[in-house]
């Protein structure tokens, strides 16, 4: 049995502004209808004998990433959640966890859930080779063919050829299924990249895997003792919440952060390494972007509302207004409601810095779009002033805000479209349409959409202080206190 473990975490800094801590690049549709997220999940239905996914995200992310499974139709997973990032391999030691309880013999697929895969027919006769080598007891990662010279991937050098047996290894026209490693290698200057390509010896580092949970989880122990112990702390004191399994977060702030190449694959003797083109681009930065993206006559790639003339080769995103562009070349513009950005294209990778940047500066655009969701639906920032702001909301079908009262300020609500329930006081009520009310500072209040399609209405906060802090929960759906 095989059990997908999507790794959901991770910030995507370099496609900022449209990447955020709060909404980072794998819960964004950028190459499709789907998300990142969606599209890791959907190819999963190719593979035989798989379990339902288990999958690891940041415990800011949960009820983002859950909506988004459910919107998928997948009729079951699990979620565990991280109370910090600590890298792949402690995830990776938690799926093996999580995946010896369920079958000693269960192999593991980890995969980022921010990668796109266009051939995904070729991606699962990789998989079934690297299963096939999982259960002889090898730990296994894929290798991408290399198409350039790229300097922003790792690389892995293929050793010796590892024979499968015949079935598994057929694969007409193309190189042998599976290379022992010879060693990882960093990410390399221009000119080593284009050596590592000319001499054919060197695959690309996916950062995607498959093993026994139980081989892998041995090696933990013997190269990586402190994680692996601080790994099963964290597990064994983990409590269900709502859908999600919270870790010990006691416990896990004690894991070593590391990548399952540091801790484990660089140091193991079972190491080997499947070769395979599958169309992969791990959406590292917005040149990424343009690579896969539909070109125009003028190889621009257009998305929104963009007006661009002599404009060629270039990334063009809009997302809340016109924009137009005069006289560009080989450049990113990407437009959000609350910033923009303009890059040369080949400074992309540069975009970290602007987000270090802003970080130091304390500047809220890192982590929020002007648009916040929320596990009830979400709100967007229309204005503000000193002693005011307003705020369109939006709330989901049948979704219920938490019993709440605020210090600071009080609120006027005008119903725009659906049908509010209100709590306020000992007063429940219904407003609909084009109706409003007022919550006075200090007012207990609850807001509920009992109807069938989205609420949606204007909030005018007034007060002293305007912080979403200034919140006094007394009960919530959701477990937020």
């Amino acid at each position: 049995m095989i059990i997908p473990v999507i790794l959901c975490g991770g910030s995507g800094t370099r496609l900022w502004p449209l990447s955020r801590n709060s909404y980072p690049k794998q819960l964004l549709a950028l190459t499709g209808e789907d998300t990142m997220l969606q599209q890791t999940v959907g190819r999963l239905a190719g593979l035989e004998d798989v379990a339902p996914p288990l999958v690891i995200c940041n415990e800011e992310h949960r009820f983002l990433v859950a909506e988004q499974l459910r919107a998928s139709l997948q009729s079951d997973w699990t979620i565990i959640l991280e109370p910090i990032g600590r890298n792949t391999a402690p995830a990776a030691a938690l799926a093996s966890l999580y995946a010896m309880e369920k079958d000693r013999d269960a192999l593991i697929l980890v995969l980022p859930a921010d990668h796109l895969i266009k051939d995904e027919p070729k991606f699962i006769e990789a998989v079934q080779a690297a299963a096939y080598l999982a259960s002889q007891g090898y730990l296994a990662t894929f290798g991408i063919t290399p198409t350039a010279p790229e300097t922003g991937y790792g690389y892995i050098k293929k050793g010796e050829v590892k024979k499968l047996n015949a079935e598994v290894s057929k694969r007409q026209g193309q190189e042998p299924a599976a290379y022992l490693i010879d060693r990882f290698v960093e990410k390399p200057d221009l000119a080593t990249a284009t050596d590592y390509v000319g001499s054919h010896e060197y695959l690309w580092n996916s950062g995607m895997f498959l093993f026994g949970a139980e081989v892998f989880w041995a090696e933990l122990e013997s190269h990586a003792p402190k994680m692996a112990l601080a790994c099963q702390q964290a597990y064994s004191n983990a409590v269900e919440d709502l859908d999600f399994l919270r870790l010990d977060a006691a416990a896990f702030l004690q894991c070593p952060s590391d990548s399952i190449d540091y801790a484990v694959m660089e140091k193991t003797t079972k190491g080997v390494v499947v070769p395979v083109d599958p169309g992969w681009n791990d959406i590292g930065s917005w040149s990424a972007l343009w690579e896969v993206g539909k070109r125009d006559e003028n190889d621009n790639v257009i998305h929104g509302d963009v007006a661009a003339y002599n404009t060629s080769n270039s990334l063009l995103h809009a997302e809340s207004r016109l924009l137009a562009t005069v006289g560009l070349t080989g450049h990113v513009v990407v437009e959000t409601a609350d910033a923009v950005l303009v890059a040369a294209k080949e400074h992309v990778q540069d975009v970290k810095h602007i987000v270090g940047l802003l970080k130091k500066q304390g500047r809220s655009e890192i982590n929020l779009h002007r648009r916040v969701f929320r596990p009830w639906g979400s709100y967007e920032g229309v204005t503000f002033g000193d002693r005011f702001q307003v705020k369109l909301i939006s709330v989901n079908p049948g979704a219920v805000l938490s019993l709440q009262m605020h210090h600071h300020r009080a609120e006027h609500w005008v119903v725009v479209k659906g049908t509010a329930k209100i709590t306020k006081g000992e007063e429940v009520f219904v407003v609909s349409e084009n109706e409003s009310t007022f919550i006075p500072l200090g007012v207990t209040h609850r807001l509920e959409n009992p109807g069938v399609i989205p609420l949606e209405l204007i909030e005018v906060q007034s007060g002293s202080y305007l912080g979403e802090d200034d919140i006094v929960r007394f009960e919530d759906n959701y477990g937020r206190f």
